[in-house]
C-alpha cells in the first residue's frame, strides 16, 4: 500500500486554470449563500448562550486538527507523508457548505450551525494557514525523525495563503450579510436557489474533476477511501464526543458533530491548485486526492447520519 501511495505522490491531477477559477467563483457564490442566511439575532443568541459556539469553534480548529495530526503519526508507516499534509489540510479549513443542510435534515439546531458556518469561515482567515503550518510543521518534523527520510521543509508563502482564503472566504461572507441586511425581502427570494445552484455546482466541479483523472481515481480511490473514512469518523467522533462531555443537549450534539465532520474540502482543494500557495514543482498528488474524495465522501457520510438522526426524537 504504501508504495502505490509514494506512486500517487508524483501525479500532478488534471486540472486547468480555467478550472480553478470556476472553482474559485463557486466557493465565493457558496461563501455568499451562507451569509444570506446569516441574521443579527443569531448573533444575540451567541452572546446571550455563547458556549455551544464556542465550543464548536474548538472543535472545528483546536481538537481536529490536533486529533488528525495525531491520527497521521499513528497511520505514519502505511502513508506518505503528502497523504498526512493533506489531512491535516482538511482539517485545517472551516466547516464545509452543506452542514447547515445536513443539520437541518438531522433536526439539528439550525440557527447554531449557520452561526458555526459564519464564525469558522471568519476566523479561517486567520487560523487555517496557522493551523496547516503549526500541525504540518509537527507532522514533518516527526515523520522524519523516524522515519530517517529526510522531508522537503514545509515551507509555503503564508502571505499568499491569508490572501486567498481572505479573498475566497472573507469578502463574500462580508457583501452576503451586507446585501441580505439592505435587501431583506430580495434575500428571501434568492435564498433557496442561490444555496442550491452553488452547492450542486460545486458536488458538479467535483465530479468533472474525477471524470478527468478517472483512471487515476480507479487506481487509488481504495485506499484514498479507506483513509478519509477513518479521518472523517474520526471528525464526527471528535464533535459528538466534545458536546457529550460539556453536556450540551442533543441538538446542539448533533450541530457540532455536523459541523466538525462535515468540512470545506473546496477551499483544501483551491489552496492545493494554487501555484503561489502550492509551487508546481512540489508532489501534491496525495493531499489533492484527500480534498477531492472529501468533498463527495462527506456528502455521503452527512446525509447517511442525516438518516439516522432524522429519527432520533429529540
Amino acid at each position: 500500500m504504501l508504495e502505490v501511495l509514494k506512486e500517487m505522490d508524483t501525479i500532478r491531477l488534471n486540472f486547468s486554470t480555467d478550472g480553478l477559477f470556476v472553482l474559485n467563483i463557486t466557493l465565493a457564490l457558496i461563501m455568499f449563500g451562507v451569509a444570506l442566511d446569516i441574521k443579527i439575532k443569531d448573533f444575540k443568541q451567541v452572546v446571550l448562550f455563547p458556549k455551544p459556539a464556542i465550543l464548536g469553534v474548538i472543535s472545528q480548529f483546536v481538537l481536529l486538527p490536533a486529533g488528525t495530526t495525531i491520527l497521521t503519526i499513528v497511520l505514519k508507516d502505511i502513508i506518505t507523508p503528502t497523504i498526512g499534509l493533506g489531512m491535516i489540510l482538511v482539517a485545517s479549513c472551516p466547516g464545509g457548505n452543506i452542514s447547515n443542510f445536513i443539520t437541518a435534515l438531522t433536526k439539528g439546531n439550525a440557527a447554531l450551525s449557520v452561526t458555526l458556518t459564519a464564525f469558522s469561515t471568519l476566523f479561517a482567515i486567520i487560523l487555517t494557514p496557522l493551523n496547516f503550518a503549526f500541525w504540518g510543521g509537527i507532522f514533518t518534523k516527526i515523520y522524519s525523525s523516524t522515519s530517517g527520510e529526510l522531508l522537503r521543509p514545509l515551507v509555503l508563502d503564508s502571505g499568499e495563503m491569508f490572501k486567498t482564503v481572505a479573498l475566497l472566504l472573507g469578502v463574500p461572507i462580508v457583501l452576503g450579510m451586507a446585501f441580505a441586511f439592505k435587501f431583506p425581502k430580495a434575500t428571501a427570494r434568492i435564498l433557496k436557489p442561490i444555496k442550491l445552484i452553488s452547492i450542486l455546482a460545486f458536488f458538479l466541479m467535483i465530479v468533472i474533476a474525477f471524470v478527468k483523472n478517472f483512471d487515476f481515481f480507479i487506481l487509488y480511490i481504495k485506499y484514498i477511501f479507506i483513509i478519509v473514512l477513518i479521518h472523517n469518523f474520526i471528525a464526527f467522533l471528535t464533535g459528538y464526543s466534545f458536546a457529550s462531555i460539556f453536556k450540551l443537549p442533543l441538538k446542539d450534539k448533533k450541530t457540532l458533530t455536523i459541523e466538525t465532520g462535515i468540512q470545506n474540502s473546496g477551499l483544501a482543494l483551491v489552496l492545493l491548485f494554487n501555484p503561489n500557495i502550492f509551487p508546481e514543482d512540489l508532489a501534491i498528488g496525495g493531499m489533492a486526492f484527500i480534498a477531492a474524495w472529501w468533498g463527495i465522501w462527506h456528502i455521503l457520510s452527512g446525509l447517511t447520519i442525516a438518516g439516522f438522526w432524522s429519527r432520533v426524537k429529540v
